[in-house]
């Protein structure tokens, strides 16, 4: 029934919606409270929209905001009016929410993508609010569990490669897919004119793609060449190029990543490093102690660490089994998998630990046979890594998109082809970008990719034009066969260990060079691969021909370092922020 004249003066009508960045995640939901929440880097904002400006002042006093992670709980009554209402960490309760048309269970189960929600055990109506690192470690399970994934992808592709990843694919549907909103239900005055553009996507012409010869691995003898007398590296733009165009022998790896990775300054001497050495061995076991000088009783409080050990544990067991140094129970290389993992979470307990970091650690380790030189060489790759680990996934979100403008660029026929089935954010790739092919190649093929990729040459992001060279050599079998959705989700996941690391390099660097000999490279591209000395064409050309305004870089992630160290294993951490990307994304 409607409320009488008396409430009426407390009610404002309108609609909830709920937004992610520039991103509309969920239909607009009416109601009597006119409350417009949006999503934006884990902020709620509560902004009140009236009818009319005499109003206004009274009812902004209403507004409210606050950060997702301050939020301790949500109390639902149903009784009468039902009404939700929130409260803070800090005890602060804000203004009940009411639901007049319905719409409470949808609205909480978009804010579910965000955080972990449960049933409070002591009272029904409250809900208890809490972070996803567990539930998001979790959702990797299907995309990087080789036998789990196998099956489920020949029962149903479409829901094992999308659906099945739970909340990390949640994150990429919201970001990219725009839902549309009941726009005629708004009031007028905030209802923007609809309209559209045309976009004319005519393909740039690119030039021939040169021919590119790589050579053979540096070996130690040529390494020993580029050291002074003290150990000093000398000429390292000339190393970093022939370490590009051929590796490394195995025998100079466990010395030259160091430096590639950036634990060895390049300018450093023999005695230099070894001090250095000898700081980053007690930095390390200080840590190590940390967890490991925790009790059961402890870590029975600590729900956090026991997630993390819990998680580490399970895919240590299954991390490269069939490497002869990780084979066979009780294998002294598992143990140090293990201990490094585990004490990157007392040097970053932000993020902990999230199912795939192991791949990353794993071939490291194998590199060094050291657990304090693999512990810091991870933590440089993980500095560089740790955006496509984080909950929000921006790291993941930037590259898709990134990848989708660099498709455009190459080859606007096989992109339109790949749109028109609903595969032009290429989902598909999610797997290579986020643990860098470490699943899709042999194990050997991932040293030799990892560390021509980490001399950052011959341009930035180049794995992603390493994705446009692996679709350049299967879209005419997708083309051809005319593949759908799910065909072109299985036809890729089906390369995986079939993928020749040095035709593949070779066409991605002449892919690189094809680019950088383009006179009217459209400024977004030439952001994305760091191409400084192109020409800019004008906005009205870039827009026409691509239907993509600039693409964002990954943003430059604060780095996590502790402010202290504590012996119980509860390190407080510094808190770090991460620049967001707004991105403007015409299709």
């Amino acid at each position: 029934s409607s409320p009488d004249e008396s409430e009426d003066q407390d009610l404002i009508s309108g609609f909830l919606r709920i937004v992610d960045k520039v991103w509309f995640l969920s239909v607009a939901l009416q109601g009597i409270m006119c409350l417009v929440l949006f999503f934006q880097n884990h902020i709620i904002y509560c902004h009140i929209v009236t009818g009319g400006s005499n109003h206004a002042n009274d009812r902004n006093k209403w507004a409210f905001s606050f950060n997702v992670c301050d939020l301790r709980s949500i109390t639902v009554k149903c009784e009468g009016w039902s009404y939700i209402t929130f409260r803070l960490k800090d005890g602060t309760a804000l203004p009940a929410i009411h639901f007049h048309q319905g719409g409470s269970t949808a609205f909480l189960d978009s804010l579910r993508k965000l955080v972990q929600i449960n049933e409070s055990p002591d009272d029904e109506s409250v809900l208890i609010v809490s972070t996803y690192s567990r539930a998001f470690s979790q959702s990797f399970e299907n995309l990087l569990d080789d036998t789990n994934y196998g099956f489920k992808f020949k029962k149903d592709p479409y829901t094992t490669t999308l659906g099945g990843f739970s909340k990390v694919t949640n994150y990429l549907f919201d970001a990219f897919r725009v839902p549309e909103l009941e726009y005629h239900q708004r009031p007028a005055e905030e209802v923007e004119e609809p309209g559209f553009e045309v976009i004319t996507r005519v393909s740039l012409d690119l030039g021939p793609r040169p021919e590119v010869q790589r050579r053979g691995p540096v070996a130690v003898e040529e390494w020993a060449k580029y050291q002074d007398s003290e150990g000093r590296i000398t000429n390292v733009p000339h190393l970093k190029d022939v370490i590009f165009k051929g590796g490394l022998c195995h025998a100079v790896r466990r010395e030259a990543w160091k430096f590639l990775l950036g634990y060895f300054p390049w300018n450093s001497t023999h005695e230099e490093r070894k001090l250095l050495q000898k700081r980053k061995t007690d930095e390390y076991f200080r840590m190590k102690l940390q967890w490991k000088s925790v009790s059961e009783d402890q870590e029975k409080r600590n729900s956090r660490l026991r997630d993390y050990r819990s998680l580490i544990e399970k895919d240590v067991n299954r991390t490269d089994r069939n490497n002869k140094f990780y084979e066979g129970l009780d294998n002294p290389g598992l143990i140090l998998l293990h201990d490094i993992l585990m004490t990157y979470c007392m040097f970053d307990f932000d993020l902990g630990y999230v199912q795939g970091m192991s791949d990353l650690l794993s071939p490291i380790l194998f590199v060094m046979e050291n657990e304090v030189d693999a512990f810091w060489c991870f933590v440089s790759f993980m500095d560089e890594m740790h955006e496509n680990f984080e909950e929000q996934m921006q790291g993941m979100k930037t590259q898709l998109i990134q990848l989708s403008t660099l498709l455009r660029l190459l080859d606007l026929a096989f992109w339109n082809y790949l749109e028109a089935q609903d595969s032009g954010y290429l989902y598909f790739c999610f797997r290579w970008l986020l643990i860098r092919f470490k699943r899709e190649l042999h194990f050997q093929d991932v040293l030799r990719f990892w560390e021509v990729m980490w001399t950052r040459l011959p341009c930035q992001n180049f794995h992603l034009l390493v994705c446009c060279a692996i679709l350049d050599s299967e879209k005419q079998k997708i083309m051809d066969r005319k593949y759908g959705f799910n065909e072109i989700l299985k036809h890729i996941n089906e390369l995986s260990m079939k993928l020749d690391i040095e035709e593949i390099l070779i066409k991605s660097e002449a892919i690189c060079m094809q680019i950088k000999n383009c006179k009217d490279l459209p400024h977004s591209v030439s952001e994305i691969l760091g191409l400084n000395t192109v020409t800019e064409p004008s906005a009205a050309l870039e827009t026409s021909e691509y239907g993509i305004l600039e693409s964002p870089q990954t943003s430059p992630r604060s780095t996590h370092r502790q402010d202290h160290v504590v012996s119980n294993g509860h390190s407080h951490l510094k808190e770090s922020t991460h620049n967001g990307c707004k991105v403007a994304f015409i299709s």
